[in-house]
């Protein structure tokens, strides 16, 4: 493994990142969800999966980030195979953003920030890049669901990985949560990252891909 993130006293870019998936098939039960499905992403590149529901995104995003094991074929990072090792460098974001409803958004902060190895003076940083930074010191069991999500999105900018996944991250966002998740996306890009989002909603993303999966049969 050739990449790793930058630690925390220095500017948070990473080196050459790679993910490449071969022939990968998956299934829900009895039900073919992929079929030889391959990809090859560099750092930088950003792809949307999309489809109707059933069609298999969510799974197909888990097995890329190695918490599902794929029916056939290999998944990759930076060339070595997907493995625990691989795995952290992975940053994952599901419909549950991993809030305690009683701790405030710092003591909740101040925990992944130990947990990734990185300084607490990066948790206002990463706080006003989702402009959630007034709400610090208020439980989070008060923030409205937006406010919840904004508030997963600064644990993963905090977790200095450089591959996302992100399992619809604009699911309870208004138009301007959509928009600091655009610009969270876009530097994160801009340093080297790669970000991975299963989708049902249009995000406009410069240069993302997006890949259509077919309804389940």
């Amino acid at each position: 493994m050739n990449i790793a993130p930058a630690p925390h006293n220095a500017p948070h870019t990473f080196n050459s990142v790679s993910l490449t998936a071969r022939d990968l098939c998956l299934s829900r039960g009895e039900t073919r969800l992929t079929q030889g499905f391959s990809l090859d992403l560099k750092g930088g590149d950003a792809v949307l999966l999309t489809g109707s529901n059933g069609a298999g995104k969510t799974t197909l995003l888990r097995a890329l980030a190695g918490f599902v094991r794929p029916d056939t074929g290999t998944i990759k990072i930076c060339g070595d195979a997907l493995n625990v090792t691989a795995t952290d460098f992975i940053a994952w974001l599901g419909h549950v953003d991993g809030l305690k409803p009683t701790e405030t958004v710092r003591q909740t902060l101040q925990f992944w920030t130990e947990t990734h190895g990185q300084a607490r003076s990066e948790i206002m940083p990463a706080l006003k890049s989702v402009d959630m930074h007034r709400f610090i010191d208020r439980p989070t069991g008060q923030l409205s669901r937006g406010q919840q999500r904004r508030i997963g999105l600064a644990r993963v900018i905090l977790s200095a990985r450089p591959i996302w996944f992100l399992d619809e991250p604009a699911g309870p966002l208004d138009g301007a949560g959509r928009e600091c998740l655009a610009a969270v996306v876009a530097a994160h890009r801009a340093k080297g990252g790669m970000v991975i989002a299963a989708t049902h909603q249009q995000l406009n993303w410069p240069e993302a891909q997006t890949i259509e999966l077919g309804a389940a049969s």
